[in-house]
């Protein structure tokens, strides 16, 4: 199946023979000089010594922008849209910390507009307001003098513009509201290596002791998409962390910890970049910046 394109000017020879690609690419005129594509059910060949099988299928929605040149041609520009991102927290936020601290480095192509806190005044939010983010706290207190209800929580983040959203430590349960208005696009940290030492009830020193006390020898970060059940959602990105015979369940949080760290800001970067695609079995994947034929 050969490409496809509604501007004759963008290149439709981009097959599976010719250069191990396939894509229906629809384009948008947005000026003399740019055109917007968006491509529909991406489907990917590696080649031979790369990680994923052959003709395995891979879909994408990415959104990339193509430069006419003055001769007519076309040159394959980046134009991924800068995302804006809410982070959702209960506690200190050390992972929200990374994340904007890589924003302000430019390592993430994205901007932090919004914090959702359980807690009116955690370090998390309390981090916020000293860099001028506006903070909302979600769900409503037991004394109903302040929070959202999940219908406001998705129209606060609707009015803030918001892509997508990072859960950083965050405690409650996401309401299905928020999923069904951001499907495969809320991200959750979890400090073990899912589905082990899972669900509900397992967060912070809890995961680290029980992980101990089983006798594994190995722990690590889960990054995951958010479904409506506690940890359950399809696993994006692990970081493997050993257990020490020695361990406390303090020394072992703190090693997990600064993988959470490093990998969280990789996905964050990877989400911003519109690099995370879906395998046609339902598992996500994440291209590589470096090398676009390799995925982890």
């Amino acid at each position: 199946m050969e490409a496809q394109a509604i501007n004759p000017h963008f290149p439709t020879t981009l097959n599976s023979k010719n250069r191990n690609f396939m894509a229906k690419i629809t384009c948008f005129p947005q000026s003399p000089t740019w055109v917007s594509c968006k491509s529909h059910n991406l489907s990917f060949v590696p080649e031979f010594g790369t990680s994923l099988k052959k003709d395995l299928s891979l879909r994408s929605s990415c959104v990339v922008k193509a430069k006419v040149g003055s001769d007519g041609g076309e040159e394959l520009g980046e134009g991924v849209s800068r995302k804006n991102l809410a982070v959702f927290v209960s506690g200190g936020g050390s992972n929200f910390r990374s994340i904007h601290e890589a924003i302000l480095d430019g390592r993430i192509n994205g901007d932090i507009v919004v914090l959702v806190a359980s807690k009116a005044e955690c370090g998390g939010a309390n981090y916020a307001r000293n860099k001028g983010i506006p903070v909302i706290v979600f769900p409503k207190t037991k004394s109903g003098s302040e929070g959202l209800s999940p219908h406001d929580l998705v129209s606060a983040l609707r009015k803030f513009k918001v892509d997508n959203v990072l859960l950083a430590g965050f405690l409650k349960l996401i309401p299905a509201e928020l999923i069904r208005a951001y499907p495969k696009s809320i991200l959750n940290i979890h400090p073990s290596l899912l589905p082990s030492f899972g669900g509900k009830g397992y967060y912070g020193m809890k995961v680290h002791r029980a992980v101990i006390a089983s006798g594994v020898r190995y722990s690590g970060p889960t990054i995951h998409f958010v479904d409506e059940h506690y940890d359950t959602g399809r696993i994006l990105a692990q970081r493997v962390v050993p257990v020490l015979v020695t361990d406390t369940a303090e020394e072992l949080a703190a090693r997990v910890l600064q993988e959470e760290h490093q990998v969280y800001v990789e996905v964050a970067a990877a989400l911003c970049e519109e690099r995370i695609i879906w395998r046609e079995d339902g598992v996500p994947l994440i291209r590589s910046k470096d090398d676009p034929d390799k995925f982890s």
